[in-house]
């Protein structure tokens, strides 16, 4: 059976080296910010590497995964288990909505036509950089709301950050951090953790519906790249991490964010 010509992007077959540097490069970036990066690696992946937007989505879906494993015991160490217990209600009331929402978000995406798809995940990016610089330059208080209210506010809240998750093939802590702290007056240290609790469930049942599909064969394909850069990646995080306040957020944020809205442009031309 012949192969589709979207899994083998000769630029992603020939990257060796360049692989492990743009996922440093993003791990760095994100791991300055308390992110892991993965939309920044998303652009990267479709402009620079090749790929097609769900054979892009899948690939950055894997990788995310990774490196939110791979960044669970340094949350653990930062966040003791007895503390994150005590949230446990705030992580059940967000998967309730987000377990729903990646697998609906997983199915949309497989079933979109690859032009649709680019120009969503344009729009996701824009939505992304709007997430980013509003977590990183407002300071609201939690919102005073009945618990009624709140309960059913972090069901939907959750089902449409796991349908975004899904979709781009993030994590989803930009979005997550803030709505737990916003919703649930958890402190941002705490909803950390808390997020990657949240999005591991979330990123798995994502996973498991993208494993249905024909472009999952992308994985088995470029193995070799795809664990380089997740290598990268994580690499990247862990030196991102010690590099916290050597660049200004001032800077830094509004830096990222037109990163991403330049990408979303880009993006929305392949279309």
């Amino acid at each position: 059976m012949a192969v589709d010509k979207d899994l083998l992007p000769a630029r992603a077959a020939q990257a060796g080296p360049f692989a492990f540097a743009a996922g440093a490069a993003v791990g760095v970036l994100g791991g300055m910010i308390g992110l892991g990066g993965a939309e920044f690696r998303l652009p990267l992946l479709i402009g620079v590497f090749g790929f097609a937007a769900l054979s892009a989505v899948i690939l950055n879906k894997a990788m995310s995964l990774v490196v939110v494993l791979a960044a669970l015991p340094a949350r653990t160490a930062a966040v003791p288990a007895s503390e994150l217990a005590a949230h446990w209600p705030v992580a059940v009331n967000l998967l309730a909505g987000s377990l729903a929402g990646a697998w609906a978000g997983a199915t949309w995406a497989v079933r979109m036509r690859g032009a649709t798809l680019y120009k969503v995940l344009a729009a996701l990016m824009v939505l992304m950089a709007g997430a980013l610089v509003a977590t990183h330059s407002t300071t609201a208080g939690a919102l005073a709301l009945p618990a009624w209210a709140r309960v059913t506010c972090g069901v939907a809240a959750g089902f449409g950050i796991g349908v975004v998750a899904a979709i781009m093939g993030v994590a989803g802590g930009e979005l997550l951090i803030p709505t737990i702290v916003l919703l649930f007056a958890v402190d941002v240290k705490t909803a950390g953790s808390l997020s990657l609790l949240v999005s591991l469930p979330t990123m798995l049942v994502a996973f498991a519906r993208y494993s249905r599909d024909g472009s999952f064969a992308v994985l088995s394909t470029h193995r070799r790249f795809a664990v380089v850069m997740t290598a990268g990646s994580i690499t990247g995080a862990l030196a991102g991490g010690l590099l916290v306040g050597v660049v200004p957020g001032a800077v830094l944020v509004p830096a990222l964010a037109v990163v991403l809205l330049i990408s979303a442009v880009k993006v929305a031309r392949h279309a």
